[in-house]
């Protein structure tokens, strides 16, 4: 993680395109858990989960969601496929090893983002 001089951590935050603001919160939050709004507006919607914060736009161009894609690394992940296997979360791969060496598994949201989600097998 990269530092400033002044001690600050420098954070990347992903900005996702949304369809619908509202239904981008229903799913993150009812179906990815996060619980934590930072700031919704009608045109923008910041949502926090433990350390990951994910930020959307609002758009009404579906080819950008479709195009779209973040990638989120940390060993919890093992716990996260199964909070949201017992969710039920539509669209969720099954956990692998890919050929590049990562465990991972994806998920799309209702607009097509693609969410991976990956760790260094254990």
């Amino acid at each position: 993680m990269a530092e400033l001089e002044n001690g600050d951590r420098i954070e990347v935050l992903p900005v996702l395109p949304s369809l619908n603001i509202l239904e981008t919160l229903a799913f993150y939050r009812g179906q990815l858990g996060f619980g934590t709004v930072v700031y919704q507006a009608d045109e923008y919607l910041i949502l926090r989960r433990d350390g990951m914060e994910l930020h959307f736009w609002l758009t009404d161009d579906r080819s950008l969601c479709e195009k779209t894609s973040v990638y989120l690394r940390g060993g919890g992940i093992g716990d996260l496929h199964r909070e949201f296997t017992g969710r039920g979360v539509e669209r969720l791969s099954e956990m692998a090893v890919r050929p590049w060496n990562m465990e991972e598994f994806y998920v799309h949201d209702p607009h097509g983002n693609l969410l991976r989600f990956g760790r260094i097998p254990l």
